[in-house]
């Protein structure tokens, strides 16, 4: 069925534009939720495969560095396979690997698989993205953007919440097992629905005539792989104090360098970097890079607080962060029926100052906050990044050549992804150094013979004592008590003291938006575009 809708690039696509916005975003949903979901089931892995904790951690690790290093180079393996026939693949790659996942008799072959796993999930959203872009009109991208966008925060918001039920009343096998209905659905569609416009098929025809940049593949392969080790594993191995550590930080700045410079001044180039010196562009994947941080950051920092110092579950936080997710949806729908309404960069500096203000509000989080507080207070930081993610996303491609749209996705969700691995790594590290800096400012202020201190210690020995405990023994487990009272503290304190200093940085993207040039209110063909030069 003809959409009748011309995309602005003198081409018309066979179907509806919103029928193939719900096809790609199928995908998206499926890898987005895996992610999410395999995060709450790590013990159950751990318990049933005979491995640490730490060891399971690699089932996330191994995802996301297979994952990290696919998306700088989508956009090229988009150009020279064509991107239909690599979106396909990715997500048949996804899926089996999932099957793979989910019958792993072990931690090694579970770590493999998901390797794979994360090669297939690491192509699909900026395909998806530059499908999008390409398929609708220039007026027209923002809801496109904002129905793919309604997946990108519903399945982390549900993530939890149903990785918990599942692991809980199935097992953690499941969790990998229900993509096979939903990855066999997406191909079937996808397969009906995608199509490369012509100027794609111009432009895989030159890629397959083009040399291979195997050294630019293999330094962005190893910097990049080498890159998310150290974010992933660097506070957990106290950064460069571990030679591990140092070793691949000291590899992953040389060989990015060098790759920089070698893509730079090479014709046919892996990823064209080139690109970034367009304003529109440039600007773009800056601020995605912060809103990756952002984004991502705030969804550890809440569940974390939640779990350490008031005692939820993995299952109960992540129903405190699901409402959110369903406003996000709501949000994400005003957002893109606002774009062609209002100017995009004063939508993303409003956006930034709402959720700079959602933010702050949470670093008045304290060890008695009611659990409806929190949600309410999640649901208010996310209501303005529909209004950030929607116009960057659109604005992306202002000025910049429809070949070029494989490369523009492909960069923009390394620099969101990368964001977010950057920011968990430094909010993390942030939050066990400043824990010790108030646990020994608050040790200070703890005199054994103070007044106050001694009034604690009496009511707590005398609450040990009336519930059966000598008095030696009560005594001694009031000063363990007191001590883990000053620890749960000095955390919240640290806490508070993150979502202040994000709350800051976000401040201080507002006016960056107004960089960016506006974009046309009709795209016009532009015949050098059409031939990929």
């Amino acid at each position: 069925m003809s959409s009748g809708h011309d995309t602005g690039l003198g081409w018309v696509p066979r179907h509806n534009p919103w029928a193939v916005a719900l096809t790609v975003t199928l995908a998206t949903f499926m890898e987005v939720l895996d992610t999410s979901i395999a995060n709450v089931a790590l013990p159950h892995i751990a318990g049933s495969l005979g491995a640490s904790q730490e060891e399971a951690t690699w089932v996330l690790t191994s995802y996301l560095v297979s994952s990290a290093v696919v998306l700088p180079i989508s956009g090229w393996l988009s150009n020279r396979f064509g991107r239909k026939k690599f979106y396909m693949t990715c997500v048949a790659v996804f899926t089996v690997c999932s099957l793979l996942c989910g019958i792993a008799p072990s931690l090694p072959i579970l770590i493999l698989a998901r390797i794979l796993q994360g090669a297939g999930g690491g192509g699909l959203a900026p395909s998806e993205q530059a499908i999008l872009a390409d398929t609708f009109s220039v007026e027209k991208r923002g809801q496109a953007f904002a129905v793919y966008g309604m997946a990108v925060v519903v399945a982390p918001a549900i993530g939890p919440t149903l990785g918990g039920w599942i692991t809980d009343n199935f097992n953690w096998h499941w969790i990998f097992f229900i993509n096979l209905p939903i990855g066999l659905l997406s191909l079937w569609l996808s397969n009906r629905m995608v199509e490369d416009p012509p100027h794609l098929k111009v432009r895989k025809e030159q890629a397959k005539k083009a040399k291979i940049d195997f050294l630019g593949l293999g330094l962005v392969a190893v910097g990049v792989g080498c890159l998310e080790y150290t974010l992933d594993k660097g506070q957990e191995k106290d950064w460069f104090s571990d030679p591990w550590i140092r070793f691949f930080a000291i590899s992953a700045t040389v060989l990015l360098v060098f790759f920089a410079w070698w893509e730079w001044h090479h014709p046919e180039p892996i990823v064209d970097l080139k690109l970034l010196k367009n304003r529109n562009f440039g600007t773009a994947v800056f601020l995605q890079l912060i809103l990756g941080m952002v984004l991502f950051g705030s969804t550890v920092l809440i569940p974390q607080y939640l779990q350490s110092l008031l005692g939820y579950t993995a299952e109960r936080a992540g129903l405190v962060l699901s409402p959110a997710g369903f406003v996000m949806m709501v949000m994400m729908m005003v957002a893109g029926r606002s774009l062609g309404k209002i100017d995009p960069r004063l939508m993303v500096a409003l956006g930034y100052l709402a959720t700079a203000a959602g933010i702050y509000n949470l670093t008045r989080l304290d060890l008695y906050t009611a659990y409806g507080t929190v949600t309410w207070w999640r649901m208010l930081q996310v209501v303005g990044l529909p209004f950030i993610f929607i116009p960057i996303s659109t604005l992306n491609y202002v000025g910049v050549p429809p070949s070029k749209s494989n490369q523009i996705s492909s960069l923009s969700n390394f620099a969101r992804n990368l964001g977010g691995s950057a920011g968990t790594a430094l909010l993390t590290t942030f939050l066990a150094r400043t824990a010790q800096t108030h646990q020994v400012a608050l040790a200070a202020n703890v005199i054994p013979g103070s007044p106050s201190y001694r009034i604690y210690m009496d009511k707590v020995t005398s609450i040990l004592q009336a519930g059966g405990m000598g008095a030696a023994q009560a005594s001694s487990t009031a000063v363990g008590q007191a001590y883990q009272q000053m620890l749960r503290q000095a955390s919240m304190l640290s806490y508070q003291n993150a979502f202040l200093i994000l709350s800051l940085v976000i401040v201080c993207l507002v006016p960056l938006p107004f960089i960016m040039r506006l974009p046309p209110r009709r795209a016009k063909v532009d015949p050098e575009a059409l031939g990929g030069h």
